[in-house]
Order: structure tokens, then C-alpha cells, then sequence
């Protein structure tokens, strides 16, 4: 996607001309780059500038952020990170996908990122505490909560004996995500069908194995991909009527049964603050890779009536938001 139409969808001060910001060649600049499809991010953008903002630093006053979308193709990341290395900028604000195309790069450049898995373990920080090179950010989870989606998915429908699991290939806590399925699985003796997918084709195959396999519920997993396609699961799922569970609120507002995650707001809100705290000069070898605390549970009652199930009490009462 081009950063004009990208900043178009996003509107305010992201919309800056190229040309009053060259203007100002003293302007820091910020790369940002998600590999969420840029209409997704309409919440998470406000929330990353209210963050630059707190931490005293405004789009097209006092910096200058170049935007950039994958529009969840993966295969788009090193291109962009590359693009905004070349600029040059500041600091980066990236994906834990962009994170990585950064540190086999091997530049020295800052780096901001949000992680849905454990960034130790993928080798950025060297702790969560003390980060110890150009990396710190934000660990959002989404990577490590599919067990208790699962388990929350089987809480709605007890019945379900087989469900189907879809998962992205390509997301770099793959592994993980589709070993603490299986454990999970096993605890409560529920039989599973893998669907894998990282392009939209996929999608429309990955149903037609989970339907002849006789799939009675959905477990979405976490991946930037499947959110950039966030409408067309949410259709297939209906229109194969499979209770699913996914990752973001966002889903549920979409039509989606269940969603159970972190609140992306606040790490975007976070990694703002921490872009800021950069280019005042702290270095994010001494900022904590911030751990976010807040996750909700969100069910779309009227897509549990169209589907035919009750809602059990108990779970009910343990969701942060019913959408009516």
C-alpha cells in the first residue's frame, strides 16, 4: 500500500504532505509499520499518537511518522522494513514480524516493537527487564493464549467434540501456538482438525477440510493475517455455522461469536510512549518490554441465538462486554 493512501484511511495528522515535512529536515522521524491491513488499525493509530502525545511528541509538529501496511501479507515485511531503514528514520515502531527483519538486518537502529509471543524467546530482548540492545516494546500474548480459547470455546459448546483449529504457517509462534492447542486438546478430550492458511485462497480450503471433517466449533488462532481478513472468517463461519472463538474484539463486533485477547489500544497507546521516551534519549535497552494485564471477553449474543446455543450463566457472567 502507498503511504498516501494509506494516511488517507487513517485521516488526521498522519495526512501531513511529503513535502512541508522534507521542509523541516531537523523533524526526527518515526517508521511505523504494521502487517495488519490499515483499515484494522483505525483505533490503534489514535491510541499510538495519544501515546506519542503523553510522552510530548506530535504528528507533523514535532515529528514526523511515516506509516506503512503489509496489509497482512507477510512476505510484504522485509521490503517495508528495508524502505524505512533507507529513509532514514529515528526510531521504528514494527511488528514483532518487522522486529525480526530488523535484528537479521543487523542495524542499529531503535526499535519499538509489539509482540504477540514471548520476545525472549524469539531473540530480540535478552530479558523482559532489562532488554539489553536497540529492542524493547510491548508483549501483548496473543501468541500464548490459545489454550484458554480453547478452553472457553468448549466452556460454550461442551458438546463439540471435534474442533477445528485454524492457524497461520507463516507467524512466527506457529509452533507454539499449534503445541499448546494439542495439549490443551488432550486435557479435555476434545479430537482436532488443523486447518493451515496465509492467503486468502487458503481460507475458503482450510473450511471446506474443517466441514468434511465434521468440525462443530472454531478456535481462530492469533496471527496479524487472519485479523487483515477478519470479515471474510467471521462469513465463513456463520455461513458454515461453526461457534468460533478469535483473538480481538474486533471479530465479535464483526459478527463473531467469541473473542478473547489483550486490548491492542493500550499497546499501541504503550509503544507510542515509548517511541517518545526514545527520541528524547533513553535507551531501550533500559526500558522494560512492558507485559499488558488487561485482557476481555467479549460474546456476541446475536450470533448465539443464531446459532442456536444458550449462553451457559457462568460464562455469562465472567465476559467483560455482551454485544446485544
Amino acid at each position: 500500500m502507498r503511504r498516501r493512501e494509506f494516511i488517507t484511511l487513517l485521516g488526521g495528522a498522519a495526512a501531513w504532505p511529503l513535502g512541508a515535512r522534507a521542509q523541516q529536515p531537523a523533524m526526527p522521524v518515526v517508521g511505523f509499520m504494521s502487517v495488519s491491513a490499515a483499515a484494522s488499525l483505525r483505533q490503534q493509530i489514535p491510541a499510538f499518537r495519544d501515546g506519542l502525545k503523553q510522552a510530548g511528541f506530535i504528528d507533523g509538529q514535532n515529528v514526523a511518522v511515516e506509516y506503512r501496511s503489509a496489509e497482512g501479507q507477510a512476505d510484504r515485511v522485509s521490503a517495508i522494513v528495508f524502505d524505512l531503514i533507507r529513509r532514514p528514520v529515528s526510531v521504528l515502531a514494527v511488528s514483532v514480524a518487522g522486529a525480526l527483519v530488523v535484528k537479521q538486518e543487523g542495524t542499529s537502529i531503535p526499535v519499538v516493537f509489539t509482540a504477540g509471543e514471548d520476545p525472549m524467546k524469539l531473540g530480540l530482548v535478552a530479558s523482559l527487564n532489562r532488554p539489553g540492545g536497540n529492542f524493547t516494546g510491548v508483549y501483548i500474548f496473543t501468541g500464548g493464549l490459545e489454550a484458554k480459547r480453547l478452553a472457553l470455546l468448549h466452556e460454550m459448546v461442551p458438546k463439540a467434540a471435534t474442533i477445528a483449529v485454524l492457524i497461520d504457517p507463516n507467524y512466527p509462534a506457529f509452533e507454539s501456538q499449534l503445541r499448546d492447542v494439542q495439549e490443551a486438546a488432550g486435557g479435555l478430550g476434545l479430537q482436532l482438525v488443523v486447518g493451515r492458511a496465509n492467503t486468502r485462497s487458503d481460507l475458503d480450503a482450510a473450511f471446506s477440510i474443517f466441514v468434511q471433517n465434521g468440525a462443530q466449533a472454531l478456535l481462530v488462532c492469533a496471527t496479524p493475517f487472519f485479523n487483515s481478513r477478519r470479515q471474510q472468517l467471521v462469513v465463513l463461519a456463520a455461513h458454515h455455522r461453526l461457534p468460533a472463538i478469535y483473538e480481538w474484539r474486533d471479530f465479535a463486533e464483526a459478527g463473531g461469536l467469541m473473542s478473547y485477547g489483550t486490548k491492542l489500544a493500550d499497546a499501541y497507546h504503550q509503544q507510542g510512549i515509548y517511541v517518545g521516551r526514545v527520541l528524547k534519549g533513553e535507551k531501550p535497552a533500559d526500558l522494560p518490554v512492558v507485559q499488558l494485564s488487561r485482557f476481555e471477553f467479549v460474546i456476541n449474543l446475536n450470533t448465539a441465538k443464531v446459532l442456536g446455543i444458550e449462553v451457559p450463566p457462568m460464562l455469562s457472567a465472567r465476559t467483560d462486554e455482551v454485544i446485544e
